[in-house]
């Protein structure tokens, strides 16, 4: 019988991705979600349990029932200029929810966890290129969630034996190559979908904010993995905990940055359309560049994203998007074929 692993946001972005990744290599993803920001849709590969991280009797629930032989844990709020406003939602959700499964797992003798982090941690960079050496400096609420759960989950390992990784990626990107999951945020922060909404008309343009950075266009510069490199490597993680490996914290990205004014290129060029773009200030916080150094993660894992141009992962992205997009637009207004 395969392993059964808990996928806390397993319904979500990067969760459901991962879910995939997991049925592949023979796991069985239990997909744990409160549907907050997830999409039952999303849910293919395994069993689906709505609940919240917060609810603790839930949690005791799917570990009796299930009995997941690991975690990976993505549930949590992750939009920085809310968290801002609202810290106490995130510290509430993202450390006491992190906390109530980690709880929930040491009484039910699941010792191995594999934690979505983030370059947020980072703060404002002091190097081009971050390594997992660089100090760890958050600049909003959200960043600081993460960082605090990574050091829980170092304090547990110390005391408790816990085995984990935490995974610190990048700018996810792209959609599943098979086009049967992708990006569906509400509401979309991030570049690339907002892009290709544009592309599609459903935005009236996209908007730069910063056009005066130190970078060769004057606009920031990000490091972009693809969603399904992503989920492959947290797979990586798993089986390396499973293995007797020992607790690790790895950048995950590709070791190359593209600007803002290169991904709007590219979606011009993927998609054969103009794209519409209005120059705003910059926002406070935002760094010029955010590349990661993802050495360490190659040789931990030996994982390489296969992904690396940009063209590709928005070529996968605007396939999801402009198909899902056709397909609510026929379930509204029926088939056009006579």
């Amino acid at each position: 019988m395969a392993d059964s692993i808990l996928v806390t946001g397993g319904a979500g972005y990067v969760g459901s991705h991962a879910c995939k990744a997991l049925a592949a290599a023979g796991y069985t993803p239990i997909a744990y979600d409160n549907l907050v920001f997830g999409h039952r849709s999303a849910v293919k590969w395994g069993p689906f349990v709505e609940g919240d991280i917060l609810d603790r009797r839930s949690l005791e629930q799917i570990f009796r029932s299930h009995r997941p032989h690991a975690v990976m844990h993505f549930a949590a709020y992750a939009y920085v200029g809310e968290s801002v406003e609202n810290p106490r939602k995130y510290y509430r959700n993202n450390v006491s929810g992190s906390l109530n499964l980690l709880d929930a797992m040491m009484d039910h003798g699941v010792d191995k966890i594999i934690f979505s982090s983030s370059c947020a941690t980072y703060g404002v960079p002091v190097t081009e290129r971050i390594a997992e050496t660089h100090k760890q400096d958050p600049i909003n609420p959200y960043g600081f969630t993460k960082l605090v759960v990574e050091r829980m989950l170092s304090d547990l390992a110390r005391a408790q034996g816990l085995k984990y990784a935490a995974l610190r990626y990048f700018n996810a990107a792209g959609a599943d190559e098979d086009g049967e999951i992708g990006e569906q945020h509400d509401p979309e922060t991030h570049l690339i979908p907002r892009v290709l909404e544009t592309a599609l008309g459903i935005r009236e343009c996209v908007d730069i904010y910063g056009t005066d950075y130190p970078t060769p266009d004057g606009t920031a510069i990000r490091d972009y993995i693809h969603v399904t490199d992503l989920a492959q490597a947290h797979v990586r993680a798993l089986e390396r905990l499973m293995r007797g490996g020992e607790s690790v914290a790895l950048n995950l990205g590709v070791g190359r940055g593209y600007s803002v004014r290169e991904v709007i290129a590219a979606a011009e060029h993927v998609t054969g359309r103009k794209i519409g773009k209005r120059e705003l200030p910059r926002r406070d916080g935002d760094p010029p560049v955010l590349v990661a150094d993802p050495t360490r993660a190659g040789k931990e894992l030996g994982w390489t994203p296969r992904h690396v141009a940009i063209d590709g992962m928005v070529d996968t992205a605007w396939r999801w998007l402009s198909r899902s997009r056709m397909d609510v637009s026929s379930m509204t207004h029926g088939s056009r074929e006579p």
